[in-house]
């Protein structure tokens, strides 16, 4: 993924990172706020009411509410591994999320086929969304990753200079939600930043685009997945421009890639431009960019999906793993052409393997299920550490998994 966090930016890509350890409860009443806290919150208070929150809202969610200071130490210090292009797409687009997407869309198929007429954006594409954001919603992300918002949200408000109009914002949004009868501040879990649910909303996305899909009454993130993957697909096409009937691109081979500038796939297949498995392109009038993101690797023609995809996270590797996981589940192959240096992706039983033989070795990898989050990450890059490997970048593959099959 490209980096982008030398300054403080609120992205969805660093809003959606979820927060690690255990989840900040609500205070008691023994433990003091920090100096200065309860006078932010008295003045805070007539702001919130003049919005039209209700005093019983603001009681209920506010009113005894320590802020969570840890989010701080969470926004300096960012999990950064400086994995390759490579590395990060053969981190996300694993075998245990293509199988999982499969299984996923077993279990919904009626809801993704009423998503696609209603709004036009490809299965995969959501699959692929609420793959990397909570494994299909995994109740141990939620369980294990996830702590109540507001207490973040407060602490953010009231001490984060640099962008606190914007977090003051996001709060009365939450305050909202509860005030709608959405949700409760007890059930309103996420991300260090307040992103959450099934596709990891911050309040102003759940407010502003979500809607009430499984038609219960209420709009949430949490429970079934219908509300947060049809308002997904609302925002991908609202705040995206997702294009109904086109797919996001495609990986070619030929001349082209030092030509800028969008031009029909008719245009790039005069120029010598083909797709690498052979097949014509399904609208040869549709517009798309070239795009190589590491000389001598795959390239490919991006259409405007792709960027809608983007709009969910401003990251082009993001995208691409997107784009590309979702392609796997519905039964393409990796890419044809390998970036340099790669190696293929593990399969399901290696990741068990290496995850078993860390967590032996004296490493938690947080399982041994084939999934690989910042845990497993962290103890990877452990291991390398004691063992003198270079680069210590957290990334476990088969080097990786040939040393550890060497024994201590």
């Amino acid at each position: 993924m490209t980096r982008c966090d030398s300054s403080f930016q609120p992205t969805r890509r660093l809003l959606l990172q979820s927060a690690l350890g255990a989840a900040i409860l609500w205070p008691a009443a023994a433990r003091a706020a920090p100096a200065g806290f309860d006078e932010w919150r008295d003045r805070f208070r007539g702001r919130a009411l003049a919005k039209g929150i209700s005093a019983q809202t603001w009681d209920r969610a506010m009113g005894r509410l320590e802020p969570d200071m840890s989010v701080f130490k969470k926004m300096q210090k960012q999990p950064e591994f400086h994995e390759q292009l490579w590395q990060y797409i053969n981190r996300r687009v694993s075998d245990w999320r293509i199988g999982n997407g499969r299984v996923a869309l077993q279990k919904n198929e009626a809801l993704f086929a009423r998503i696609e007429r209603d709004y036009g954006v490809e299965r995969g594409t959501l699959l692929a969304l609420w793959g990397v954001e909570t494994a299909y919603g995994d109740p141990l992300v939620q369980q294990n990753h996830m702590r109540p918002v507001f207490p973040s949200l407060a602490a953010l408000a009231w001490n984060e200079p640099r962008r606190r109009a914007y977090w003051e914002t996001e709060l009365i949004n939450a305050l909202k939600i509860v005030d709608r009868g959405w949700s409760t501040p007890e059930e309103m879990r996420g991300s260090w930043a307040g992103a959450m649910g099934h596709t990891q909303w911050m309040p102003e996305v759940w407010l502003n685009v979500g809607i009430d899909y499984d038609r219960d009454g209420r709009v949430s993130p949490f429970g079934r997945p219908d509300d947060a993957l049809g308002s997904s697909a609302r925002y991908l096409v609202n705040r995206g421009k997702y294009r109904r009937g086109e797919h996001w691109g495609y990986e070619v081979s030929g001349p082209g890639g030092a030509i800028s500038g969008s031009r029909s796939y008719l245009a790039w297949s005069r120029s010598g431009v083909a797709r690498v498995d052979g097949e014509p392109f399904p609208d040869p009038q549709a517009m798309a960019q070239m795009w190589v993101p590491v000389a001598g690797g795959p390239q490919f023609l991006l259409g405007p999906n792709f960027y809608a995809v983007r709009s969910y996270n401003p990251s082009m590797n993001y995208a691409l793993a997107i784009c590309h996981l979702g392609d796997r589940i519905l039964g393409a192959g990796p890419f044809a052409n390998p970036f340099p240096g790669s190696e293929r992706a593990m399969t399901l039983a290696e990741v068990q393997e290496m995850q078993t033989r860390l967590t032996r070795a004296g490493f938690d990898t947080g399982g041994t299920d084939g999934r690989v989050g910042n845990d497993t990450m962290k103890a990877v890059r452990d291991y390398q550490t004691r063992a003198g490997m270079q680069p210590a970048d957290g990334y476990g593959g088969l080097k990786l998994l040939a040393r550890l099959r060497q024994g201590p």
